[in-house]
């Protein structure tokens, strides 16, 4: 029997047949579509291939999506769920505090939740990173649960693994960064330049910020393999691809990293809610290094 449950809002990226099959609590978020007034709303839980590739065509087609973040009664219904369900023990994630304050939120609705159901205890992960980088550390928390590790102990896990999660994220450009305020105005510019891929990356807090600018994408992923090459996977061997909507480049990066490490990374396509931030043609990797990435990125 499990020792405590796995939890986490949509900003993982996980699919939900997956998030079904481990066992994983899983709240979506929001996102609205805009495009000459017309508002459309959704969330952030799609069920197949074929919603991901019409949410990134509305977004070419000059639809902008908005998001907001997990709020405080959203938090307060979902524990109070897992609480009236039984539930004791639970290690939840959020997205990174260097984009949103929503671990802040999710501590406040754990204790007050807690003051109803005294029993109920949240162990809340700021991963520092999103998308693929969350989704690893709530897969390796699902792995920890069924190999009968206390919540406590999956925690300290966890939290220890969170630096040595390295990212390349290659955006076709910076405008939706730039709109989200992700990234500023002058990070932005460098999307602005003909051809230039600006690659950006999660600092130590976090944080996104543009690492530099490549020539194209062919050689944005020459240098994803030099970072992998100054920051190797560890011992795991996980590595993950992560595109909106460009499931060829995905795959061509995904080959180059197999064929350069001996180790096929997954690929995946990418949330609403995060997605809405990147923007369409993008793609991504994440793994897990012997390196942090302080020691990363001081190398460059």
């Amino acid at each position: 029997m499990a020792l405590f449950h796995v939890s986490s809002d949509s900003t993982c990226d996980l699919k939900k047949d997956y998030v079904e099959k481990r066992n994983i609590w899983f709240v979506p978020l929001t996102f609205t579509m805009e495009k000459d007034g017309k508002v459309e709303e959704g969330y952030d839980n799609f069920s197949s291939p074929e919603e991901y590739v019409a949410f990134y065509n509305k977004v070419r087609e000059g639809y902008f999506p908005r998001t907001a973040k997990l709020n405080y009664e959203a938090h307060m219904e979902h524990f109070t769920k897992m609480a009236k369900a039984g539930v004791k023990d639970v290690v939840h994630f959020t997205i990174s505090s260097g984009l949103a304050n929503t671990i802040t939120i999710t501590k406040q609705a754990a204790a007050d939740v807690k003051a109803q159901y005294p029993d109920f205890n949240v162990y809340a992960v700021d991963p520092l990173t999103a998308t693929i980088g969350q989704g690893l550390l709530v897969c390796l928390a699902a792995d920890c649960r069924d190999k009968g590790m206390t919540a406590k102990e999956t925690y300290d896990y966890v939290m220890g693994l969170r630096q040595h999660i390295q990212h390349c994220v290659i955006p076709d450009d910076l405008f939706y960064l730039k709109k989200g305020g992700r990234v500023s105005a002058v990070s932005a510019a460098f999307g602005t330049m003909l051809n230039i891929k600006p690659m950006i990356a999660f600092d130590s807090e976090g944080k996104l910020s543009v690492i530099e600018k490549c020539k194209g994408m062919k050689k944005a992923f020459a240098r994803v393999l030099d970072h992998m090459a100054k920051a190797p996977m560890d011992e795991n061997k996980i590595a993950v691809v992560v595109h909106t909507d460009n499931e060829k480049g995905a795959s061509e990066l995904a080959e180059l990293i197999e064929a350069k490490t001996g180790v096929r990374p997954e690929i995946t396509i990418m949330g609403p809610v995060i997605g809405s931030h990147v923007g369409p043609n993008s793609v991504s990797c994440g793994w897990l290094s012997v390196k942090t990435r302080e020691e990363l990125l001081s190398s460059l």
